[in-house]
This record gives structure tokens, C-alpha cells and sequence, in this order.
């Protein structure tokens, strides 16, 4: 029977050795190195050899703790246990049933204790610098645990092996790439570990064990892994442990697999998070987030009060709400109205513009929308047109075209023309106002539908001459059906800069027909003949 060891009852917290005795350590010869292996491999043949040796398996968890030899001893140290314990779970050397004898008993025991010993330094492993091999022993020995370990029942889980491993991998220090490795490697392709690591995700935040504001963007990352959400029992048939005989087990249930996803979200919703957590959550919902939601009704809450936020918030909100609309029948009246109420100045500024295009052009494609709804969607971005970039008006105008050709009844808004005799005569000499009321809020109520896009025609005038040239396009005839608005939405400064330097000239342009002797001073009219430029009659830079 193996003997107690001293370090037992001990911390296992890893041992770190100075600067000079790894100095040392480098300095030792490779000989030396392969001495050590040997040895390790040595203890580990001798274990499985016979139980008399069992207590070879303390040295080398001393050996792992120590950790004099650096991060290649130790991961060969730790991928030499991981075989030993492995093999011992297969013999049933660690498992015990009615029919084991007292001896044996107080062996099993010993065993179990040196191998909880053995995953808290693995554990440990997961934070230095041997994060991606440390995960691949953890996650062996939890498949193990899985296969051997049941005890006498139909399916066992490692759940709270799990839960320690992610409670490691949730922490800020932790590598994000061996995160991204645990997310695409079992969770995307295994459906039981992404049922157990939901869950295990849930109760993580629930319980407090870490703190909200260090675990939240890594949960983000992890939860987000799925790439498709499973849609039919059919497809629930990866397993990284074998599974279970019965079909009435929750791992076979699609709706299982659900409540376990929307719990683990909405408790991650239900923490503090900053403006940037929050976008970050948006930028994901229909993708990753809402297709696991049994009950669309949860998301509401959180969803309006980030779209009544405004600003950018309200624009990644957008589609997250349009999603619950069509596909979940939500109830939200005053969508439109909080859509018009984003066309401010800033919109066509906005980093978002390309995504917000994108979904504008999906929320008015329906024919059944009211002529005065659209009228006044048309007439706002015509009239923030005016103030706005090259790269803003490039991606205003087409969309105009297309909206125009999918709601025809607001076409007379580029043909309106004043008819009476009367009424041509005070347009003349009095002009008109613009019936468009551009501070009301509510898109029924702004009297759009009774102006003209008189903007457009500004436009046709304007200093670029590529935004001139597709301006005309709202006063030629609409012989295309529509512009792919993905040819205008991602242009800027720089790409329309390059554009126009990548042309061929054909004809080099004249810069100045008369070329002055004088920019900033007066010209002497006596000998040059050549007026004053108006810079000059303006200011005086003598």
C-alpha cells in the first residue's frame, strides 16, 4: 500500500526557482536534460509495472510542482502522468464497488487524492506559459473521466472538471488564443461540451465566483463560438464522450440544449457592462445570440432599452429588433419613429453608415409601408445630404434611386411642378417654403410627401464632380431597375482620392489661363495690364 507524502496536506501552488538558478538551469548540458526524461520515464514504467510502486506517482507530481526544470520539463512530467492516471482509469484501478476489499479501498483513495493533486497543478498550468499543451491534458483526462468514471450510471459528465477549467480560462491573463482554441476545437465541435460549458457559464456568473468586470469580454468570445445553431434533435450527434444509450437523455433534447444557451446569456446580459461590452453583445444577436432563445420575449427588455439609447447603440440595436419583429411577431409600434429619429447629422459620419444603409434598405423594402412614412425617410436623407461628405452622398443617392422604384407613389416628389399661371408668378418672384417640417419627430406627421427633393438637384452642383455626376441620375429617366447598393456603401476620402488619381488624363487640365507675377500683393496695372485678384482686394497682406 503506498505511503502518505508529506506534501499531501500542502498547497500546490507551483514553486518558482530564482534568476540565477535558471541561469543554471540553461547552462546544464543536454545530456543532462535527457537524464531527466529518462528518469521520468523510468518512474512512470515502474508504476504501471506493479502497484507496489504507486508511490512513484507523488515523485513525479513533486517533480511537477517544483518546476526546476522549465516549461518543457514540466509539460513532460504532466504528459507522463496524464498516461499513468489515464491507464489507471481504464484498469479500474481508481474505482471501487461493493465487491472491493478494505486494502483496496484505502488504495483508491490515496489514488484519488494524488490525481485531485495532479489536475490543481494542471490547473496551475493554465496560466503560464504552457497554457495550450496544459489544456490538452486537462481536457484528455476529463474525456477519461467520462469513459471510466461512471459508477455504475448510463452517462457521466466531468461538469465540475469543466467548470475549474473554465473558471482558468475566463480569467483576463489567460492567452486569448488558447481560449479560441478551447471555443473552436471542443465547443463548436462537440455538442456536449457546449451544452455542459453554457450551463457551467451560467452558474460561473450566478454564483459570483468571478468578479463581472474580468470574465465578461472572455465569456463573450467563448459563448460566441457557435457558428450555426443546431435546428432538429437530428443533428445533436458529436459527443467528445461517448454518448449516452438512452434517447431520453437531456443531451438528445434540442430544447434542452436551448435553456441551457439562453440561460447562459441572459446571465451574462444581466451584468454591469461597459458602452463597448454592450456593442459588443448587439454585434452578435442575431447570429449568435437570439436563434437559442426559446422565449424572444427575454431579449426585449434588453434590446429596446439599447435601442432607446441612441447613437451607435441604437444602430447595432436595429437588427436585433427587426429579428424579434419578423421572426418572433414583436410587438414594438414605435419602431419607425425611433428609426427616424437616427437620421440625425451625425449618421452620415458614423462608422456604422455602411451597416445602418444595409438595414435601412431591408426595413423599407415592404410595399405595404404608408407613402408618408417613406416620403419622409426620403426627404431626411436628402436634406442631411447638403452637409455631408462625398463618401456620405455617394451612398445616399442610389439608395434613393431604389427606394423611389420600390414605393412609385412617391415619385411625384421629383416631378411636382407649380401649374396656374398665378402660382408660376409668385414662385418667380417670391420663391416658396418648404412644407417639410424637419424638427417634428414623428415621420407621419412631418408633411414630407406634400415637398419635392429639391436637395437632389444641389447636389448635381456639387464641388466633387463624381457626386455631380450620380446626383443626375434622380433627374434622367429610371430605366434601371435598381443600383447595388454595395458598390456605394464602403467608399471614403481615401478610396474616391484614389480613384481620381488612377485615372488616365487624357488632356491635361489648365490651371491658370493668365499666370500673376503678384499672388498676395498688388499688381502694377500701368506694366501688366493684369487686375488685382479678389484675395487681394479683400485683404491686405502688405
Amino acid at each position: 500500500m503506498p505511503g502518505s507524502t508529506g506534501n499531501s496536506e500542502r498547497s500546490t501552488k507551483r514553486k518558482r526557482v530564482s534568476s540565477e538558478k535558471r541561469s543554471s538551469k540553461r547552462a546544464r548540458s543536454e545530456s543532462s536534460e535527457e537524464d531527466a526524461q529518462a528518469q521520468i520515464l523510468l518512474l512512470e514504467n515502474e508504476i504501471l509495472e506493479s502497484r507496489k510502486n504507486y508511490n512513484n506517482i507523488a515523485t513525479l507530481i513533486k517533480i511537477l510542482q517544483t518546476d526546476d526544470e522549465g516549461a518543457d520539463q514540466s509539460i513532460f512530467t504532466a504528459v507522463s502522468l496524464c498516461r499513468v492516471f489515464t491507464r489507471l482509469m481504464a484498469m479500474g484501478d481508481m474505482s471501487r464497488d461493493k465487491k472491493t476489499s478494505e486494502k483496496d479501498v484505502v488504495v483508491v483513495q490515496w489514488l484519488t487524492e494524488r490525481y485531485s493533486e495532479y489536475k490543481t497543478t494542471l490547473l496551475l498550468l493554465l496560466e503560464e506559459d504552457v497554457t495550450s499543451s496544459a489544456l490538452t491534458l486537462c481536457m484528455r483526462l476529463m474525456k477519461s473521466e467520462g469513459e471510466h468514471f461512471r459508477r455504475g450510471q448510463d452517462y457521466i459528465f466531468p461538469a465540475v472538471f469543466l467548470s475549474d477549467i473554465l473558471q482558468k480560462l475566463l480569467k483576463p491573463e489567460c492567452d486569448e488564443s488558447v481560449r479560441r482554441g478551447f471555443s473552436e476545437m471542443y465547443v463548436e465541435e462537440y455538442d456536449d461540451v457546449r451544452y455542459y460549458t453554457f450551463d457551467a457559464i451560467e452558474k460561473i456568473i450566478k454564483n459570483g465566483q468571478m468578479k463581472s468586470t474580468e470574465i465578461f469580454d472572455q465569456a463573450i468570445q467563448i459563448l460566441t463560438a457557435t457558428e450555426s445553431v443546431p435546428e432538429s434533435k437530428e443533428e445533436l450527434e458529436d459527443f467528445y464522450i461517448p454518448a449516452p444509450k438512452k434517447k431520453a437523455h437531456a443531451l438528445f433534447s434540442l430544447t434542452q440544449h436551448k435553456i441551457r444557451a439562453q440561460g447562459a446569456w441572459l446571465a451574462l446580459m444581466n451584468m454591469e457592462m461597459s458602452k463597448k461590452q454592450r456593442k459588443s453583445v448587439l454585434t452578435a444577436m442575431t447570429k449568435s445570440i437570439a436563434p437559442w432563445f426559446m422565449k424572444p420575449e427575454f431579449l426585449m427588455d434588453f434590446l429596446t432599452d439599447s435601442y432607446n439609447a441612441g447613437g451607435s447603440t441604437s444602430l447595432l440595436a436595429l437588427s436585433g429588433v427587426f429579428y424579434l419583429i419578423q421572426e418572433k411577431n414583436l410587438d414594438y409600434p414605435s419602431f419607425y419613429r425611433k428609426l427616424y429619429s437616427l437620421l440625425d447629422s451625425e449618421i452620415l459620419y458614423s462608422k456604422h453608415r455602411s451597416r445602418f444603409f444595409r438595414l435601412l434598405d431591408i426595413f423599407l423594402a415592404s410595399t405595404h409601408l404608408p407613402a408618408v412614412l417613406v416620403a419622409s425617410f426620403l426627404k431626411r436623407l436628402s436634406r442631411l445630404s447638403l452637409n455631408a461628405t462625398p463618401a456620405g452622398v455617394v451612398a445616399v443617392v442610389p439608395w434613393i434611386y431604389n427606394l423611389l422604384k420600390k414605393h412609385p407613389s412617391c415619385t411625384f416628389m421629383i416631378h411636382r411642378e407649380t401649374k396656374g399661371a398665378g402660382a408660376k408668378e409668385i414662385l418667380e418672384n417670391e420663391g416658396m417654403d418648404d412644407p417639410f417640417n424637419a424638427h417634428e419627430q414623428d415621420p407621419m406627421e412631418t408633411n414630407a410627401i406634400d415637398s419635392c427633393l429639391w436637395e437632389i438637384v444641389m447636389l448635381q452642383s456639387h464641388y466633387h464632380p463624381n457626386v455631380a455626376t450620380l446626383a443626375k441620375i434622380i433627374s434622367e429617366q429610371f430605366t434601371k431597375h435598381a443600383y447595388n447598393l454595395e458598390d456605394f456603401l464602403d467608399h471614403s476620402y481615401g478610396s474616391m482620392l484614389e480613384a481620381e488619381l488612377s485615372k488616365d488624363v487624357k488632356k491635361i487640365p489648365v490651371v491658370e489661363y493668365e499666370i500673376p507675377k503678384k499672388i498676395f500683393m498688388k499688381q502694377d496695372a500701368t506694366t501688366t495690364g493684369v487686375e488685382d485678384s479678389l484675395l487681394v482686394t479683400l485683404w491686405d497682406f502688405s
